[in-house]
């Protein structure tokens, strides 16, 4: 068999977890969650779930990886078996993501090309796809978001609707196959198989490149957006803080989800990128210092979009909550719409586009990794032999890729929305990390993994790690996911499409097929052991552990 292998170096650890954590969340999530619920009011709700559980979670996770060297699955079973559906959950999770999430890379792939065009084929109404209703916003004092219900659109709306989606009247019609963008998704699952295809040796190099390009071009779309006209009011409108809005338990909500999502915890990345470092590593800094990057990448991040939305909303003479927007309605909308209006088009839609592309491929081919390495782990007789690992992961990358081809028709956005709205969501990671903290605080043992942690990095963890691992994460994850539920409301697209019974029932089956492995593996293990339920119980939630 082949060795399961380790980082070549602390570095590249550190630029894979960057890479997976700093995503195309921070940039097109953040910044519009914090002017949407209190500008700079909203970083209290985010610095108190960060606080409660995002940073005690992303520690728990890279010490469980790092202490069992073994997958997001096999983990558990040297930690508490009686707890393994929480790894069969985050992966199956993670192969949903991996199905939907690259969608995005492909559209990015395709403006990027678009981006080369003497004009960019979105700054005009002057093309075959427009129609009558098209406004030039960028030579008119006009404003539209893409959401507006009204009888006009902007150039930048219907190139993204009819040009690039060619978007259907529902879910019920899903049309042809748009086959450009299919050959943009061939390419990206190309890339992201190379990128993965030798295990940590190909994927530790690789992150030299694509975790830290991004901050380049972030900067770059930094510095110039903060030298444009408007930039200033933008920057305001972003970080103004309305403490009113604190009594909203929505806005708590968002920051929860935003949290669980930004800090990746839950699903098995962690431990699986914590698991290739060496035993001695000093994860708990490491770990403290990742936390302090993402968020702080997120806060940049939204300097440099809302000066961009500035400027745009300067030039059109309008409100900048008119043109401010969330993630597609960002990235292949508002901002490039923003681009449409600078001097050199062109070179600003290249950069955009390629830190796009950047950041979302650090999370793809990294959540594949995650999933590959779990499976590997879980059959190493089988997938550690010669070859057998590329032919898995081509395995793997070729379901994905056709179980994905729906999501590039005509009606594949109202699939992918399915998807990321039931299937990928905040909730269904919720639960997991509830349980998680639930199996390794209280039945693996809180004080366990502090002499863990202190036994790896000869480091003693500070008090309140151990005090979140017991009370205030289970406590802050439990009322989270409840509150979800309760304030539950079907997904709509665009405000106005609702979608047919059948694609609600489908949406919550693909949620819950995650939740309920859960308690499914736990109740199966207590009912088919041996002996009374108490001694089934002590026999499951047993792990095997050196003595420290």
């Amino acid at each position: 068999m082949e060795e399961r292998g380790q980082w070549g170096s602390k570095v590249e650890f550190l630029l894979a977890v960057a890479g997976n954590v700093v995503g195309l969340g921070n940039v097109w999530r953040f910044p519009y969650l914090c002017y949407k619920n209190g500008g700079g009011a909203f970083l209290i709700p985010y610095l108190v779930f960060a606080v409660t559980f995002g940073v005690p979670l992303f520690l728990l996770e890279t010490a469980m990886g790092q202490y069992t060297q073994e997958g997001g699955i096999t983990c558990w079973r040297k930690l508490c078996p009686l707890a393994e559906g929480i790894g069969y959950a985050g992966q199956l999770v993670l192969l949903y993501t991996s199905m939907s999430y690259i969608i995005i890379l492909a559209w990015a792939l395709l403006y990027l090309v678009f981006s080369f065009s003497p004009q960019l084929p979105w700054a005009s109404c002057n093309n075959y796809w427009n129609t009558d209703n098209c406004v030039d916003i960028s030579s008119q004092n006009y404003s539209f978001t893409w959401t507006d219900q009204t009888n006009t659109s902007s150039a930048a709306t219907e190139f993204w609707e009819r040009r690039v989606l060619s978007i259907s009247g529902g879910i019920e019609e899903m049309g042809s196959v748009r086959w450009e963008l299919l050959l943009c998704l061939i390419v990206m699952w190309v890339i992201c198989y190379f990128c993965i295809w030798k295990g940590v040796k190909s994927t530790g190099k690789v992150v030299y490149f694509t975790a830290t390009f991004p901050y380049v071009m972030l900067l770059v779309l930094l510095i110039r957006g903060l030298t444009l006209p408007g930039a200033l009011q933008g920057v305001v409108f972003y970080l103004y803080p309305e403490p009113s809005r604190l009594s909203d338990p929505q806005v708590w909500m968002e920051a929860s989800a935003q949290i669980t999502f930004s800090y990746s915890v839950g699903v098995g990345y962690l431990i699986v990128l914590g698991s290739y470092n060496t035993y001695n590593n000093n994860c708990y800094k490491d770990c403290l210092w990742l936390c302090l990057l993402n968020s702080a990448t997120s806060l940049v991040a939204g300097f440099a979009v809302f000066s961009v939305l500035g400027f745009m909303a300067h030039e059109q003479g309008t409100s900048i909550e008119m043109v401010a927007e969330s993630g597609p309605g960002l990235a292949f909308i508002a901002y490039p719409q923003a681009i449409a209006m600078m001097p050199l088009p062109q070179l600003w839609a290249v950069c955009f586009f390629v830190m796009i592309i950047l950041l979302g491929l650090d999370t793809q081919f990294l959540t594949m990794e995650t999933v590959i390495t779990s499976i590997t782990d879980l059959f190493p007789t089988v997938l550690r032999r010669v070859n057998r690992r590329e032919l898995f992961l081509f395995l793997f990358c070729l379901v994905c890729f056709f179980m994905g081809i729906v999501m590039v028709t005509e009606g594949g956005m109202y699939v992918f929305q399915l998807m990321d709205y039931y299937a990928c969501n905040g909730a269904c990671l919720l639960f997991i990390s509830l349980f998680e903290s639930l199996a390794l605080g209280w039945i693996f043992g809180a004080e366990k993994i502090c002499l863990i942690i202190e036994d790896m990095t000869r480091v003693h963890s500070n008090f309140i790690f151990k005090l979140c691992w017991l009370y205030l994460t289970p406590l802050v994850t439990a009322v989270c996911f409840i509150y979800s539920f309760v304030e539950y409301q079907p997904l709509t697209f665009n405000r106005w499409y609702v979608y047919p019974s059948w694609a609600y029932v489908m949406g919550w089956l693909l949620a819950l097929s995650s939740i309920l492995l859960v308690p499914g593996w736990a109740l199966v293990k207590l009912a088919t052991g041996s002996g009374t339920l108490t001694e089934v119980g002590r026999q499951w939630a047993t792990g095997v552990w050196r003595n420290l």
